[in-house]
C-alpha cells in the first residue's frame, strides 16, 4: 500500500487518526507567484470558454452510499449542460479513475488527467458530493481567467497559528499561506496540469501518507516558490443556496444528505485506549464529557485500576504508535468477553471520538492474519495497509478531526458539524466538547446548524 510510484503512493486509511511531528523548514514572505493581474484575466482574444472545455472530477468515494451521492451529483450537472446539439462535458468520479486506493490524493492521476484532456480541455474543476454548481455562470466566471497561463482557482483558507496537521509550515506566519476549501470546489488551468503532470512523472512524489490534503496539494503546486499561489475566487462559495450574500455564488454548499436511520447506542461497543499515567488526567475528561452517551464502554490500560474501571489487555504501554493495544481491543471485541455489536469505536483517551468498525470488517481484518509488526507500531498506518490488501475500502468523513479545533482554519469549521476532534494540548477539553460536539439544542457547531443536523451525521 505505501510506495513511492508516483501512481500507488499517497495511500492513508482515511477514517482513522493519522498525526505527525516533521516539521518543514518553509521561507516566509513573498510566496512565488502572486496573483495575475486583471490585464491578464480580461485577455479578449482569450475569453471566450465552452463548456465542453472543463473536465469535472467530482472528488468520490467507493462507498455505495457515496456512490449514489456522487451519481446524483453528476445527472444534476448532465441536466444543466443539456443543448441538443452539443456534447456534454466530461464529469468524472474520481472513485472511478483508478484501482489504486492512493490516487484519491489527486496529485498521482495528474499524468493520467494531463494525456486524457491536455489536447481538448481548458479547466479541470474539482468538487465534492455536495457541492452545487451553476454551470452556465460557472463559464462565465472562468472566461475571465486567460486559459494560456497557471491558474490555481478556489476559496482560500489560511491558518491562524502554525499547526501539526500542516507540519507547521510557515511558523513565522502561517495566515501568509492560501489553501483552498474543496467544499467550494477548485480548479487547474491546463497549462499548469501539464507542468505538474510533468513534475510527478519526473519526480516520483515524496511522502507515502496525506493528512491535510488540501494543504498539501496547495503546497506542492506552490513549489517553494516556483509555481503559482491560490488565486481567490469570490464566486466560489460555501454559503447554502438560499442564502441571501450567496446570490453572486457559481458554488454554494448542498443540504448534507440523510444518512439513514441513526444507529443504536445497544449496537455500538466502545474501547478507550489509556494507561496509567493519564488515568488521573484525561480519564476524567472522558467521563465528563461524552462517556454517558455510550451503553457500552471499556477503558483498556496497561494496569489494572478498579476505581475507574480500566482492564489491563497484557500490552505494555508504548510511547508512540500502539499497535499492539489496538489489535488486542480488535481480538476482545470478537470474543465472548464483551456484548456483540455490530460497530466498534475505538477512542484515544485524549480524543473527543476516533476511529470506527463494523464487526465484519474486524472479522475479516482478524481472519487475515495481519498483524503489528512490533507494539508501538503507528497502528492507523498498519490498519490501512492490513485494510487494503483486503480490499477493504475506508470510507472517510472530514469531520473527524485528527487535532483541536484551533488547528483548523475557522473558515471551515463554520460550515461544518465536526464528530471529533484530537489532543487536550493548551485547551480545555470540557469546554471544545460543549461549544463543538454537546448534542444539545443550544449548541450548535456553527451557525444554522442544529441538533437535527447532527443526528443526520
Amino acid at each position: 500500500m505505501l510506495s513511492n510510484d508516483p501512481y500507488v503512493g499517497h495511500t492513508l486509511a482515511r477514517g482513522l487518526i493519522l498525526l505527525s511531528c516533521f516539521h518543514i523548514n518553509l521561507a516566509t514572505g513573498i510566496l512565488g507567484k502572486g496573483s495575475q493581474s486583471q490585464d491578464d484575466m480580461h485577455d479578449i482574444n482569450n475569453s471566450q470558454l465552452d463548456l465542453r472545455e472543463i473536465v469535472f472530477i467530482i472528488q468520490s468515494q467507493s462507498n455505495s452510499f457515496h456512490v449514489r451521492q456522487a451519481e446524483r451529483k453528476r445527472a444534476d450537472l448532465l441536466k444543466q449542460a443539456q443543448v441538443p446539439t452539443e456534447k456534454p462535458p466530461v464529469i468524472l468520479l474520481l472513485h472511478g479513475l483508478s484501482d489504486n486506493e492512493g490516487d484519491w490524493s489527486i496529485l498521482p492521476l495528474l499524468p493520467y488527467l494531463s494525456n486524457s484532456f491536455g489536447k481538448n480541455s481548458s479547466w479541470i474543476v474539482f468538487l465534492e458530493e455536495e457541492t452545487n454548481v451553476k454551470l452556465s455562470k460557472l463559464v462565465e466566471v472562468f472566461a475571465k481567467f486567460d486559459k494560456r497561463k497557471e491558474w490555481f482557482l478556489g476559496k482560500p483558507l489560511h491558518d491562524e497559528e502554525s499547526t501539526i496537521i500542516h507540519h507547521y509550515a510557515f511558523a513565522e506566519n502561517p495566515s501568509v499561506f492560501k489553501y483552498p476549501d474543496f467544499t467550494a470546489a477548485w480548479a487547474l488551468s491546463i497549462p499548469l496540469v501539464e507542468r505538474l503532470a510533468n513534475r510527478v512523472r519526473d519526480e516520483p512524489l515524496k511522502s507515502d501518507f496525506t493528512i491535510d490534503l488540501k494543504h498539501e496539494v496547495a503546497l506542492y503546486i506552490w513549489e517553494n516558490g516556483k509555481g503559482p499561489h491560490l488565486t481567490a475566487v469570490p464566486e466560489l462559495c460555501t454559503e447554502p443556496e438560499d442564502f441571501p450574500h450567496a446570490q453572486h455564488c457559481v458554488t454554494t454548499r448542498g443540504v448534507p444528505p440523510f444518512c439513514g436511520q441513526p444507529v443504536n447506542n445497544e449496537d455500538v461497543f466502545v474501547a478507550v485506549k489509556t494507561c496509567k499515567k493519564f488515568h488521573s488526567e484525561r480519564v476524567p475528561v472522558v467521563k465528563k464529557t461524552w462517556e454517558n452517551h455510550a451503553l457500552f464502554l471499556e477503558y483498556y490500560s496497561d494496569y489494572a485500576d478498579p476505581s475507574i474501571p480500566t482492564i489491563n489487555l497484557g500490552v505494555p504501554n508504548t510511547e508512540r504508535g500502539h499497535c499492539g493495544k489496538t489489535f488486542a481491543i480488535l481480538k476482545r471485541f470478537v470474543s465472548d468477553a464483551v456484548p456483540k455489536t455490530n460497530w466498534l469505536l475505538i477512542v484515544d483517551d485524549d480524543t473527543l471520538i476516533s476511529m470506527v468498525f463494523s464487526r465484519e470488517a474486524v472479522v475479516q481484518l482478524l481472519k487475515s492474519g495481519c498483524k503489528c509488526y512490533s507494539n508501538d507500531a503507528p497502528d492507523d498506518m498498519v490498519l490501512g495497509m492490513c485494510l487494503n490488501a483486503l480490499g477493504l475500502r475506508v470510507t472517510h468523513s472530514p469531520l473527524f478531526h485528527q487535532a483541536r479545533p484551533d488547528d483548523y482554519a475557522r473558515d471551515l469549521l463554520a460550515h461544518q458539524v465536526p464528530i471529533s476532534f484530537h489532543k487536550h494540548w493548551n485547551i480545555d477539553p470540557v469546554a471544545v466538547f460543549n461549544k463543538w460536539l454537546k448534542d444539545d439544542l443550544k449548541t450548535s457547531a456553527s451557525d444554522g446548524l442544529n441538533k437535527s443536523g447532527k443526528t443526520e451525521l
